[in-house]
């Protein structure tokens, strides 16, 4: 299957979108902060809590994940505080 677009597993880290986690307050500085970057192709990968198989099962319709991809969760503050870092085109 081909598709229109694939993600890059030779990319490298270009720069944190938002703030820290630390600085939000949603770590306790252990290895498993949420973060938002963006890479060095322009793509955007997320670290959050994979919740692929508790609200996988309730997706809405017409929304899927392929087997190589999970659903992340990460907390709404980091979102609101990366707006200002995210183009508008």
């Amino acid at each position: 299957m081909v598709r229109s677009w694939e993600a890059d597993p030779e990319t490298t880290f270009r720069r944190r979108i938002g703030r820290s986690p630390q600085e939000l307050g949603v770590t306790s500085d252990t290895p498993d902060c949420p973060d938002m970057w963006e890479l060095e192709n322009g793509d955007i990968a997320v670290i959050g809590r994979d919740l692929s198989s508790s609200l996988g099962t309730r997706l809405p319709a017409g929304v899927s994940i392929g087997p190589d991809e999970r659903l992340v969760v990460i907390p709404r503050s980091m979102l609101i505080a990366a707006k200002p870092d995210i183009p508008h085109v």
